[in-house]
């Protein structure tokens, strides 16, 4: 698809798309510091929470997009102030497997029903800007 395919309403529409994630962003980093965070330790304790298994600092600094001593960097803090902890692999004793403390996931449970209260209230925006960038909308295209 050539720029000069791309219609005005599609451009309005990818506009809109990055407006919605970039509010719900904004919305999720007041939160976590709301809660005494920073928005990376929230993402940290959000993954380590989803792991199909208990999750390792590989999987961890894949998730965040880090490099590796970032993410061991990030879990070394989140240790210090009880909301994760490290314990070597029983299969792989090279691995750490990282959970969350019962402060963590305290706070993770908390932050996860004000995320899913917002997320609720902005689906329909999102749903609206998804639907106008999947189906062109020009004028062969009849809208409901």
């Amino acid at each position: 698809m050539l720029p000069s395919d791309i219609s005005p309403s599609e451009y309005q529409a990818l506009a809109e798309f990055r407006y919605q994630i970039r509010s719900f962003l904004g919305f999720s980093e007041n939160a976590a510091r709301a809660a005494g965070l920073e928005p990376q330790q929230h993402q940290l304790m959000l993954a380590v929470r989803a792991a199909p298994k208990p999750a390792t600092i590989r999987y961890l600094a894949d998730r965040l997009q880090l490099r590796h001593h970032s993410a061991v960097g990030l879990i070394d803090r989140m240790e210090a102030t009880g909301l994760v902890r490290r314990k070597r692999s029983e299969g792989d004793r090279r691995s750490a497997e990282i959970r969350l403390t019962p402060k963590g996931s305290k706070l993770l449970g908390d932050l996860s029903v004000q995320h899913r209260n917002e997320l609720r209230s902005a689906i329909p925006a999102l749903i609206e800007s998804l639907t106008r960038i999947q189906y062109k909308q020009d004028s062969h295209h009849v809208e409901d």
